[in-house]
């Protein structure tokens, strides 16, 4: 699995932008198959960046219902990737 298929996108909401202003942690989504070691150097390579830690999270989709039909969303995972002092990710800094 090539670096650019494990990342998907990132995940942008108030709480990942405090954590990007306070801890210097990025919030990705990345490929359900991933492990914390491929995600840190995914990371590295694509961003140019030291990776201090990465922690992951199983996200289970809402369950839906529009009238009396009901659906879900997708399952996706959640990285959490907390970078060395000093790095930022310039891809981030716009958002």
């Amino acid at each position: 699995m090539s670096y650019h298929n494990i990342i998907k996108g990132p995940v942008d909401t108030e709480k990942t932008n405090i954590q990007k202003e306070e801890n210097n942690q990025v919030s990705l989504e990345v490929d359900r198959r991933a492990n914390r070691v491929e995600i840190k150097k995914a990371v590295e390579s694509i961003f140019s960046v030291k990776v201090k830690a990465v922690r992951t999270m199983q996200v289970k989709g809402k369950v839906k219902r529009r009238g009396r039909i009901l659906g879900h969303r997708r399952d996706w995972k959640k990285a959490v990737v907390t970078l060395m002092p000093g790095q930022r990710i310039k891809f981030f800094e716009g958002v």
